[in-house]
C-alpha cells in the first residue's frame, strides 16, 4: 500500500472498516476483531497504532506476524487469509492487515478451550466488534447458502408492514408479539424479509431491529 493512501485510512481513527491495535494480543482476542470485520463489509487491522491513533510500532515482525497466522488458522472457522504487509511510519513498523468482506459467512471464533460448540460470531458495531444476534448469524447463513427464496406475504406480512409504516422500527419481540406467534417462527419470517430486500436489520448494543427498506 501506498504511504499517502495509509495515512488517509488511519486519520480519520477507528471506525466499522478499521480496527487499531497497540500490540497483537492473544491469537483469540485478535481472531475476534479479523472475524468481525470479515463478517460485516471488510476492512482494515492495524497493529502497532494505539486506540487514540498514537503509533508505537511492533517490536518483532515475526512474533507479531505468527499472532495472525494462528488467529486466522486455529481460532477461526472457516479460516481466513488476510493479506499482511509490514508499513514504516515515523521510523517504525506498523503491520498492515487487509481483510476482505467473506464470501462464505459466518466466520466463527473459537475461544481458548478449542471447543468448537462455545464458538460465536462477531460483527463490527461501529467502533467495535460485538457478538451478532441470532438473526444476523442466521442472515449470514442463509446469504452463503444463496437457495432459492420462495416468499408469500399473508396477513401476518401486511400488518406488521403497516405497523412499520406508523412504528418506523420493530424487533424480533415484537413482531411475535404483534402477530401472536414464537419468537423463532417471527425471526425466520423476518431474516425472510431481509432476504427478499422488503426489510432492513439494524444492529444496537441491545438487540436488532428491523425497518421498511
Amino acid at each position: 500500500m501506498k504511504y499517502k493512501k495509509f495515512i488517509e485510512i488511519i486519520s480519520n481513527g477507528e471506525s466499522t472498516t478499521l480496527e487499531f491495535k497497540r500490540k497483537g494480543t492473544t491469537p483469540v482476542k485478535l481472531a475476534k476483531e479479523i472475524a468481525a470485520i470479515a463478517n460485516t463489509s471488510g476492512g482494515y487491522l492495524i497493529v502497532g497504532i494505539d486506540d487514540n491513533g498514537k503509533i508505537y510500532g511492533i517490536d518483532s515482525e515475526k512474533s507479531e506476524s505468527d499472532i495472525v497466522e494462528k488467529a486466522c488458522t486455529f481460532f477461526i472457522n472457516p479460516p481466513i487469509e488476510p493479506d499482511i504487509e509490514i508499513i514504516a511510519v515515523n521510523d517504525k513498523d506498523v503491520l498492515l492487515l487487509k481483510i476482505e468482506e467473506s464470501k462464505i459467512k459466518p466466520h466463527r471464533v473459537i475461544d481458548d478451550d478449542n471447543d468448537d460448540k462455545n464458538s460465536k460470531v462477531y460483527i463490527r458495531l461501529g467502533e467495535q466488534s460485538v457478538e451478532a444476534s441470532r438473526e444476523m448469524t442466521r442472515l449470514m447463513r442463509q446469504q452463503t447458502l444463496d437457495k432459492p427464496l420462495k416468499l408469500s406475504i399473508g396477513e401476518k406480512e401486511k400488518y406488521f408492514f403497516s405497523y412499520l409504516e406508523k412504528n418506523e422500527r420493530a424487533t424480533v419481540k415484537e413482531f411475535a408479539n404483534l402477530v401472536n406467534i414464537s419468537e423463532r417462527r417471527a425471526s425466520r419470517l423476518l431474516i425472510r424479509l431481509v432476504r427478499a430486500g422488503v426489510l432492513s436489520i439494524h444492529n444496537d448494543t441491545h438487540h436488532d431491529y428491523f425497518t421498511l427498506k
